[in-house]
């Protein structure tokens, strides 16, 4: 469906996955779509472009049937009909995610702009398309990523891939689709529902002016207005919780729109606990512990090959008994993280987005890693940062400053340390933070026991990586009897291309814990969670 680079029908290559570096066991389905071109001065429209190709994917993976390098301008075509039913209502186009700046075009007129390659964006082409009719899209999309002089959201991507750096991901990655929608219509759902049954939630319309909504959730209907807070209750809820995940669908009409969504009750907070401030989940301490988990995929680096492979790998970290999934620089993308620092206009453009990312994910920690793209030469951003992302939503814990340069912002004081964890602890190696007991303690990485001389410990057998592995699980499970750790991330789910320290290797066919060892030292880590109080506790 989407294609680039000006030929004739007769010349277009055909649509063809490219074999990349490793497979999955996933199976690949027929596909067509499109690849590149250099700029927007003479637009391809009427042209078929030179290859088909899959969309959403990577252009530089496998799965699209292209495995580009340097796709840093590309042309995607496409052409759809838009049923004489739809006539009299909008006609939206939605684009979940495109890397990195995409013009779009229909009809040979241009529509709309994007920045950002992590984030949806919806385009209003009512008064640009035919009704029963063919209408021909394009996409132009440009992605320098860490090119010269460029200081954006990259998150792991680089144009140099190496050991912790990965081949980057352009073009249009996510779904993209068109919709039928009322003059007035839903935008947006924020929505949360605490422990007491009580749920917040604000219903945003296309014209931004109150108008009058009907809730249904539980078998109870609820009319309140749009574009402003509303709140009704809900009696004796199930509560959701990692080991009872409960979740609630409900319905929101407003005029002839209708979005249909869900929610979990949970409250989220911090106490001091036996004088340890702590997590609190439902008004009760809470151990926190998962692993840093990539999303890259060897078929399709930022796209997963299908559905069934996402499953795959949450079903797998369940098995060890893990609570939490860290996603780490992809949908919580850092800047460049080789040393090029954010001049004013960069910085403003990150946070931009950031606001654009919360109000989008508000269930989502916002962080910094390591201080990739983080200005520390007395300037401390992280503190403007938390303000901005605690007054869009002030429903959840932050963890500001994940990693090395912490001064001080957001609940949790994370440290970050390899092989050993040092989360709590009156000690910390040179280049990390002290622990500050006033907030949470975090260990936000350790582990990464590789198998090739790239990282910071290496074992040489799979016996000497299960040793070490539970070694430095019991060291965290002292740190949390000991001192006053509250969770953990271990390095990694997977391998990731050269960085070799997965759980499970990059194709998904060797796992290298004892899965049931790892399930019992973790169960402990949540029983001396649980040991430190027995009551609940009042919150701040």
């Amino acid at each position: 469906m989407l294609p680039a680079t000006a030929a004739s029908a007769q010349n277009a290559t055909k649509y063809s996955v490219k074999e990349p570096p490793l497979t999955t066991d996933w199976k690949y389905k027929t596909y067509q779509n499109a690849s590149s071109l250099n700029d927007t001065t003479s637009l391809p429209f009427g042209q078929t472009l030179a290859n088909e190709v899959l969309i959403p994917s990577c252009l530089e993976s496998g799965l699209p049937g292209i495995q580009g390098e340097n796709t840093i301008f590309s042309w995607f075509s496409t052409s759809f009909t838009v049923p004489s039913s739809w006539s009299g209502r909008k006609v939206l186009l939605n684009f979940a995610a495109v890397d990195y700046e995409a013009t779009v075009y229909t009809n040979g007129n241009q529509i709309g702009f994007n920045r950002g390659g992590y984030f949806r964006f919806t385009i209003d082409a009512t008064e640009h398309v035919t009704f029963n009719g063919t209408n021909e899209l394009l996409v132009f999309v440009h992605d320098p990523v860490d090119s010269e002089g460029y200081v954006i959201p990259i998150g792991k991507q680089t144009l140099r891939p190496s050991h912790i750096f990965y081949t980057p991901c352009s073009g249009i990655w996510q779904s993209v689709w068109t919709e039928a929608a009322p003059e007035n219509h839903i935008t947006q759902l924020d929505v949360d529902a605490n422990m007491d049954g009580k749920v917040n939630m604000t219903v945003h319309s296309s014209a931004g002016s109150q108008t009058p909504v009907e809730v249904t959730l539980d078998g109870r209907s609820f009319t309140r207005k749009s574009d402003t807070p509303l709140q009704f209750a809900v009696d004796s809820p199930d509560l959701w919780s990692p080991n009872s995940p409960t979740l609630y669908n409900f319905t929101v009409k407003l005029g002839d729109d209708e979005v249909k969504s869900y929610t979990g009750f949970r409250t989220i907070s911090k106490a001091e606990v036996n004088g340890i401030v702590s997590p609190i989940l439902n008004g009760k301490p809470i151990f926190m512990f998962g692993t840093l988990d990539q999303g890259f995929w060897p078929d399709g680096i930022y796209t997963a090959p299908n559905r069934e492979a996402v499953v795959y790998d949450l079903n797998g970290l369940k098995k060890p008994n893990f609570s939490i999934v860290r996603k780490h620089i992809k949908d919580m993308p850092s800047l460049r993280a080789d040393g090029v620092l954010p001049d004013e206009a960069q910085q403003t453009e990150f946070t931009r987005q950031l606001e654009i990312l919360v109000n989008q994910h508000k269930s989502y920690q916002i962080i910094y890693n390591e201080g990739w793209g983080q200005l520390r030469d007395g300037v401390y951003p992280e503190f403007g940062l938390t303000d901005l992302v605690h007054s869009i939503d002030p429903t959840r814990l932050m963890d500001s400053t994940s990693g090395w340069f912490d001064h001080g912002a957001g609940d949790f004081s994370d440290n970050h340390h390899y092989a050993n964890p040092q989360c709590g602890t009156p000690f910390c190696s040179i280049n990390s933070s002290p622990f500050d007991p006033t907030r949470i303690g975090f260990q936000g990485e350790f582990g990464a026991i590789d198998t090739i001389n790239q990282t910071y410990e290496i074992d040489q057998t799979l016996e000497a990586w299960r040793y070490r592995g539970h070694f430095l699980l019991d060291e965290l499970k002292e740190k949390t009897s000991m001192y006053s750790c509250n969770g953990g991330v271990w390095t990694q789910t997977t391998d990731v291309e050269g960085e070799v320290k997965g759980l499970l290797t990059y194709d998904r066919r060797v796992l290298r814990p004892n899965e049931e060892q790892w399930r019992d030292v973790v169960q402990v880590f949540y029983d001396a969670a649980v040991g430190r109080g027995n009551t609940s506790y009042p919150t701040y």
